[in-house]
C-alpha cells in the first residue's frame, strides 16, 4: 500500500522540506517535478525537513512528461486545486492500494492542460472562510496524506499504534 506525494515545480524550499518530513512520517514517497525554484541541496530545505531529510524516499523527475509516463504504474492519481468542485473528503483514497497525490506550484497551481485531461480526478481542500483563497502547500500535503491513512484505517484498521507509541 503506497502513498506517493508529487510536487509539480515547487517554488519554496520550506514547503518542500516540510512536505518531505510529512512523507517520511506517513510512509510516503516524495516526487519532485523539475524545474524547482530552489536547489534540493539547499540548507533551507534540509533545515525545514530537519534531520529527517536524509531518510525521505525522494525521487526527482526532469519534467512532467517523464513522470506522467510512469504515473499508471504508481497508483490512482488525484490532483489538488482550488479550482476543483469536489472536496478531498469525497475522494475514495482507500479504494486502491496505491495512490498518487499531486500538487501544483505555490503561486500558480497545476497547468490548465492537466485540469482538462484529468478533470474527474481533481479535488479541493475544504476551506470554510471566504477570506482564505488557499492553504499552504505543505499543509495541504499533510491533510491529504493523513486523509489516506484515515480512510485506510476505517477500511481495515491497519493503523494501530505500536506499544508505547502515541499518535497525536
Amino acid at each position: 500500500m503506497s502513498i506517493h506525494i508529487v510536487l509539480v515545480q515547487p517554488e519554496i524550499h520550506w514547503n518542500t522540506g516540510n512536505a518531505g518530513r510529512t512523507c517520511l512520517a506517513a510512509g510516503a514517497v516524495l516526487h519532485l517535478i523539475e524545474p524547482l525554484g530552489f536547489s534540493i541541496d539547499a540548507r533551507e530545505v534540509k533545515r525545514a525537513g530537519l534531520d529527517y531529510w536524509e531518510h525521505v524516499d525522494l525521487r526527482v523527475w526532469s519534467g512532467w512528461d517523464l513522470f506522467e509516463r510512469e504515473l499508471p504504474a504508481l497508483g490512482e492519481p488525484y490532483f489538488f486545486s482550488t479550482k476543483a468542485t469536489r472536496l478531498l473528503w469525497d475522494l475514495p483514497l482507500a479504494a486502491a492500494d496505491s495512490v498518487v497525490l499531486i500538487f501544483g506550484r505555490e503561486t500558480g497551481g497545476l497547468p490548465d492542460d492537466l485540469h482538462h485531461r484529468y478533470a474527474n480526478r481533481f479535488a479541493a481542500m475544504p476551506i470554510l472562510s471566504p477570506h482564505v483563497r488557499s492553504l499552504n502547500l505543505s499543509t495541504s500535503v499533510g491533510i491529504a496524506a493523513y486523509e489516506v491513512l484515515r480512510q485506510r484505517r476505517v477500511r481495515d484498521g491497519s493503523m494501530k499504534a505500536p506499544p508505547g507509541k502515541v499518535y497525536y
